[in-house]
């Protein structure tokens, strides 16, 4: 297939099989990148901890945390006594978050978000850029000067590190190709090239269900870690599996398309594009949902004016989020029979901020699945409610350093 052109072409969308097997690794934690975690979720820490946590020996830590010091990712704190005082004082470390920063990007089919983020994830600036156009090049020119502005008025003197890209439907990480997104009208648009040429930065490239359970993994809900499922409601439906500790990702990086699950009797939905009455997207994307409200009386202009009119408490406003929480319930439940996961992660904004939404869903999963029996705990909203976009993008990248930390990053000085 050739993946040198963008395109925006609105044809018959591709079938798995015309993309041919990835002959990529799966993905491995280096002892690097474990203790660069380990910093992340239990900073300051002193090095004996990180030994018992990692498994790996005292040395090894310290020659570890050694390469990450001289690489900037990480910094020594002020020396600490021991328990009440016993014992030897320690040198803990911590993660750094004076010199760098991740950059990010979420394509969205109405908008495009811009983040900023620093290397524990905390949130530094976040910017929203409705679309004028959807053409690849069109929003991608946008992202870059966007960025460049962003940094300029946020960076305070920090270096962008990376930049990462989310987006719905099917991405290829390893190209860093969006090869199919149907909203959009995009095939085949090589992100990477296009925007590490524009920004000069070293770009990653995902789904945004993929980015958001790497999210999870890194900065979110300790539960998360090693099975989980991510299920993302928007414009655009699809899904995230988390096993052993590893996203994912199939031969083709086409996994996490759940948008066609029949779980809906088909009266009243929006038309999907595959044509099959009842589908989960055609239930329960955003364009549904004002469809469905305009049909009750209730005409909006956009789907957030929809969601605060629920959050309000107007009734038909709440109605159709209770409606859409009961059918993605179903959807729930099919997935924790399938992949009967730890923990099963709704990223739908009505979850995070309507209670009767989020008790909906679990009801309903509770209802059909057979293996959930603890719906509050077996499913549970979306760590970064209100921030979910914003942190996706990045999220990508920062997934890519702590995969491998040692990997020649232009910003960061060499390893020795």
């Amino acid at each position: 297939m050739d993946r040198t052109r963008m395109s925006s072409s609105r044809t018959a969308p591709l079938r798995r099989s015309d993309i041919p097997s990835a002959a990529v690794p799966p993905r491995r934690t280096s002892s690097t990148g474990a203790v660069l975690g380990a910093i992340l979720d239990h900073g300051p820490v002193a090095r004996s901890t990180i030994a018992r946590l990692t498994g790996l020996s005292p040395a090894s830590v310290t020659g570890h945390c050694g390469v990450l010091i001289g690489r900037g990712l990480v910094r020594e704190g002020p020396e600490t006594a021991g328990p009440r005082g016993l014992g030897r004082p320690h040198i803990p470390v911590e993660i750094d978050t004076a010199r760098y920063l991740i950059a990010g990007a979420h394509v969205a089919v109405t908008h495009t978000t811009l983040a900023l983020m620093d290397l524990r994830g905390h949130p530094v600036a976040e910017e929203r850029l409705p679309h004028t156009s959807t053409e690849p090049a069109d929003v991608l020119g946008r992202v870059a000067e966007g960025l460049r502005r962003m940094l300029a008025a946020h960076g305070a003197g920090r270096t962008a590190l990376a930049l990462g890209f989310a987006t719905g439907h099917w991405v290829d990480p390893a190209a860093g190709v969006v090869v199919h997104h149907p909203q959009l009208g995009w095939r085949d648009v090589p992100v990477r090239e296009v925007l590490a040429g524009a920004t000069g930065l070293p770009v990653h490239v995902d789904s945004h269900a993929r980015a958001l359970a790497r999210a999870e993994q890194l900065i979110g809900v300790a539960s998360t870690r090693a099975s989980a499922v991510v299920l993302f409601v928007g414009n655009v439906v699809d899904a995230a599996f988390v096993s052993s500790g590893s996203v994912h990702q199939g031969p083709r990086f086409g996994a996490g398309n759940v948008a066609h699950l029949p779980v809906g009797t088909g009266d009243g939905g929006a038309t999907c594009v595959c044509g099959v009455p009842g589908c989960l997207q055609s239930e329960v994307s955003e364009p549904a949902m004002l469809l469905r409200a305009a049909r009750q009386g209730l005409r909006v202009d956009t789907f957030p004016e929809l969601l605060e009119r629920a959050v309000e408490g107007e009734e038909t406003a709440v109605s159709v989020f209770r409606r859409r929480a009961r059918t993605v319930g179903r959807a729930a439940a099919v997935l924790l029979d399938m992949f009967d996961p730890e923990v099963l992660v709704v990223v739908e904004p009505s979850s995070g901020r309507l209670d009767p939404c989020l008790a909906e869903l679990r009801a309903a999963a509770a209802e059909r699945s057979l293996v959930c029996d603890d719906p509050e705990r077996a499913v549970v909203p979306s760590s970064f409610t209100g921030h979910v976009l914003a942190t996706a993008g990045p999220a990508v990248a920062l997934g890519a350093l702590h995969d491998d930390p040692l990997a020649p990053w232009p910003a960061l000085p060499a390893v020795s």
